[in-house]
């Protein structure tokens, strides 16, 4: 597609403006890059339910699983520093994961979530890395690893902040902000600095309505002892808004839903990888680890979804045939959503990149139509 124009901002404006007028939005911001560049920074309305604070440019917010695609960047950049290939197996670096029948597991597999371990048996803390590890290590693989992928809704966090552990010394949390956040000046934490919980958006809990899964799903979530219940239920601990909203839980890292920061941040993030993985001159992914990151390497009905889906090494992809698509036409784009109705990807083919952050959640997991609206007019497709 051509370099985003004057026009095509002028189509994105009033769609941002009537998500708050026509599909309560509350707070929100949305962010678009192009080649290496911002070319779109909108944001509105207010940071509290009580309407009395502003969103600025300087609110950050929870933005839930879109963490696991910065998480699954560090790993990959992490294997990347080592020349360690995806093919290699993760008990070649975690010894204690070959348990119970996981010795053969790749490291592709872990990352596309076909590893089976979207749920545990054990019952452990989610503010507990270690005993969730430990558990991790001794579980067995819900499927046979390699055979179906199914969405590791609270578990993929831990797989891969693990690994980053084992190989590199660090946690994602402090690999996020040494090699990405602080060079490229991104306004995100995994693990919130206490002194930046003033700028935080307070996150509000959805309202019942519609829901962009089967309705099969949320029965099935609602069920003791469904694979459904069991991946959204284990680590246990923290599930509910409110908990989140709490200064001393956004401390926690907690890799698969708890990074904050702005949309700003995010775009320019996935600008660099839309960009061949270089900004401002500095290279942070070769071409190689891009492609990683693009080539799907699962793909069909999801177990835990129960709709089709599709993961690359760490991010979402559209799965072949499936509308709509959640990042944009082109088959290389890749992102990863967040609950309620966070959303950020990148489209290497025409160098795009589009994060949008709100606190007003949905009955969703998957983006909707706030975020999906902006995606269709970036294209010209709405």
């Amino acid at each position: 597609m051509p370099a985003f124009s004057l026009a095509r901002a002028d189509r994105l404006r009033p769609l941002f403006e009537e998500n708050f007028r026509r599909f309560g939005e509350l707070g929100a911001a949305v962010s678009i890059w192009q080649n290496g560049s911002s070319v779109l920074e909108l944001h509105g309305g207010f940071r509290d339910a009580q309407r009395e604070i502003a969103w600025t440019d300087e609110t950050i917010v929870l933005f839930w699983s879109v963490t696991k695609g910065l998480g699954s960047a560090c790993l990959l950049h992490v294997l990347q520093e080592r020349g360690i290939e995806l093919e290699r197996r993760v008990a070649e670096f975690w010894p204690e994961f070959a348990d119970n029948g996981k010795g053969a597991i790749t490291l592709a597999q872990l990352l596309s979530h076909q590893g089976g371990l979207s749920a545990l048996d054990e019952l452990v803390e989610v503010a507990d890395h270690a005993a969730v590890v430990r558990a991790l290590a001794r579980q067995k693989p819900l499927w046979a690893p390699g055979t179906a992928h199914g969405y590791h809704a609270r578990t993929f966090g831990f797989l891969i902040d693990e690994l980053v552990r084992r190989i590199d010394g660090r946690t994602i949390g402090n690999y996020w902000r040494q090699i990405f956040a602080e060079p490229l000046a991104l306004d995100i934490w995994i693990g919130l600095p206490p002194a930046e919980n003033a700028r935080v958006a307070t996150i509000r809990a959805a309202k019942a309505g519609g829901t962009a899964e089967p309705e099969a799903f949320y029965q099935a979530l609602a069920t003791p002892g469904t694979i459904e219940r069991k991946t959204f239920t284990s680590p246990r601990g923290l599930h509910s808004v409110s908990a989140m909203n709490a200064p001393e839980n956004r401390a926690v890292s907690i890799v698969s839903f708890g990074g904050i920061g702005s949309a700003r941040a995010l775009g320019k993030f996935y600008g660099m990888l839309a960009n061949g993985g270089e900004l401002a001159g500095r290279r942070y992914f070769n071409s190689a680890t891009i492609a990683q990151m693009t080539t799907t390497l699962a793909a069909g009905l999801d177990r835990v979804f129960g709709i089709p889906t599709a993961f690359s090494a760490g991010f979402m992809k559209d799965p072949p045939g499936v509308a709509p698509r959640i990042f944009g036409p082109s088959r290389l784009a890749f992102g990863h959503p967040g609950a309620g109705g966070s959303h950020a990807f990148a489209d290497p083919e025409n160098g795009l990149a589009f994060a949008y952050v709100m606190n007003q959640m949905e009955q969703q997991i998957l983006p909707n139509d706030k975020s999906l609206r902006l995606v269709g007019a970036l294209y010209g497709c709405d």
